[in-house]
């Protein structure tokens, strides 16, 4: 963009907190688009509140109260005169109501269109599409079930051990492994409060368990003209109670073909339900048996995006905004050349064993840097980290010409990072980095199920090869 371009918008509201808001933030002002920060009386001292144009306060510290209190965020975005909101990622990134609601107040929501976050942001409703448009899905029903008979007769049709996840939401919340019929009943109703709590719905899909299975993603850039291209994959197979912790690209080990076949097929799924703005299609991959399934559709923007713009130069956000304003994608599917191999892992204010979260006071903070340095963070020395939130403090990325050179980057950027006064689990990461399996890219989803990490853990065995299955 010339510095004499007219920006996107005039003003955007950050419907959003920490990392992210920041983020959102920086974009719009390299942009020209004023900002609005909204915050939390907890996080009146936060740093996107002290960065953005303006800002206000929208409610007491619980999340419910303010950060996903819809009222006070349009009170807010209609006091402050913006004409777009930007929801980062979580909180209301994919409640396809809020988005309805800017769009009858006048403001642009910027993220995907409503018709785009109830199809594909609904799991059950996302399989449907996925088999109508011939992309591979897990074995398993595309209806979401209340009823235990239903659900038990999809169960014994795809054969135990099943996998039980909410058809509403993500985040593993009410994601449930059952390995035998007896369990199923017990397990399903566990699942199904859990989901009621945390989404408002209780329906739930059963599929068939893949144990040993890696998890690829593959980011999506579309606008309203039609133009859909996809900037690469990541792995994002290293993950502890259904959460990420590490992403990267390329993914070590993945055949270039299936690689090609699962964009190929994400691109496919994309353009069959006319997606516009950044989203991101996810797959398992079976490696042994060379299939991969579709299993969910993120509308929104990603926590680990900071990975596809190291690989591929792109700037991810500053697109989203852009084709929420009508403009067409400045990037064309030839452009797209990834290159070497970057890492990103997830900070978080918890203890690296237990995880047991670290709110705190943050003494004193220094972030590493260096060529091929990132850090995504709001931390700041003399910050309180709240307990209100998610723990996620930070996200360090780093680039590098290839894998092996990209972990002792990432090691070397760890040892330099300091977080004094609450604890962290950045031990945790130096140890999987460290790991012979993840080196050798002998990794899937259960990883840190199979793996001793720290002495006093029990384990099955320290060599994936010798675990076919979860103990």
């Amino acid at each position: 963009m010339s510095l004499a371009m007219k920006p996107p918008f005039q003003k955007l509201l950050i419907a959003n907190r920490g990392e992210i808001a920041l983020r959102v933030i920086r974009a719009c002002h390299e942009l020209g688009i004023k900002t609005v920060a909204v915050h939390s009386t907890a996080d009146r001292h936060a740093l996107h509140v002290k960065l953005a144009s303006e800002s206000v306060c929208i409610g007491p510290a619980l999340a419910k109260d303010s950060y996903l209190n819809v009222a006070s965020i349009m009170s807010a975005a209609t006091a402050t005169g913006v004409d777009a909101i930007h929801p980062g990622y979580g909180f209301l990134s994919e409640n396809a109501a809020f988005a309805e609601i800017c769009g009858n107040c006048g403001i642009t929501f910027v993220g995907p269109t409503v018709r785009n976050m109830r199809v594909m942001g609904d799991k059950a409703r996302a399989r449907r599409a996925a088999d109508k448009a011939g992309v591979p899905t897990i074995p398993g029903d595309s209806q979401g079930l209340l009823d235990v008979p239903q659900a038990l007769e999809v169960a014994r049709r795809v054969g135990f051990p099943v996998l039980l996840k909410a058809c509403a939401g993500g985040g593993g919340r009410g994601m449930k492994i059952v390995q035998a019929e007896e369990e199923f009943q017990k397990l399903f109703h566990t699942a199904q409060r859990e989901v009621e709590a945390a989404f408002g719905d209780g329906h739930l899909l059963v599929e068939k368990y893949l144990p040993r299975v890696r998890h690829i993603e593959v980011q999506l850039l579309g606008d309203q003209h039609k133009n859909l291209v996809h900037l690469g994959i990541r792995d994002c197979s290293i993950q502890r109670r259904y959460q990420k912790i590490i992403e990267e690209s390329p993914s070590k080990g993945l055949p270039p073909k299936m690689q090609e076949q699962i964009q190929d097929a994400a691109v496919v799924l994309g353009s069959s339900v006319g997606y516009s703005s950044a989203g991101t299609v996810e797959f398992l991959a079976d490696l042994e048996n060379e299939k991969f399934y579709f299993i969910e559709m993120n509308t929104r923007l990603q926590v680990e995006h900071p990975v596809t713009e190291m690989q591929t130069g792109f700037d991810i956000l500053k697109e989203q905004i852009r084709v929420a304003a009508g403009l067409e994608l400045s990037i064309k599917q030839e452009d797209v050349q990834p290159k070497g191999h970057s890492l990103e892992v997830r900070v978080n204010a918890e203890h690296p064993r237990t995880l047991v979260p670290s709110p705190g006071l943050v003494t004193s903070y220094h972030p590493p840097g260096g060529n091929g340095v990132r850090v995504d963070s709001a931390l700041y020395a003399g910050y309180t980290v709240q307990p209100y939130y998610d723990s996620l403090i930070s996200k360090l990325i780093v680039h590098a010409d290839d894998r092996d050179a990209c972990i002792r980057k990432m090691l070397v950027a760890l040892d330099e990072y300091i977080i004094d006064g609450i604890q962290t689990n950045i031990e945790l990461h130096r140890r999987i980095l460290k790991h012979p399996d993840f080196q050798a890219g002998r990794i899937y989803t259960k990883f840190l199920d199979h793996v001793k990490l720290f002495p006093e853990e029990a384990s099955c065995d320290n060599t994936l090869e010798k675990s076919a299955t979860p103990s």
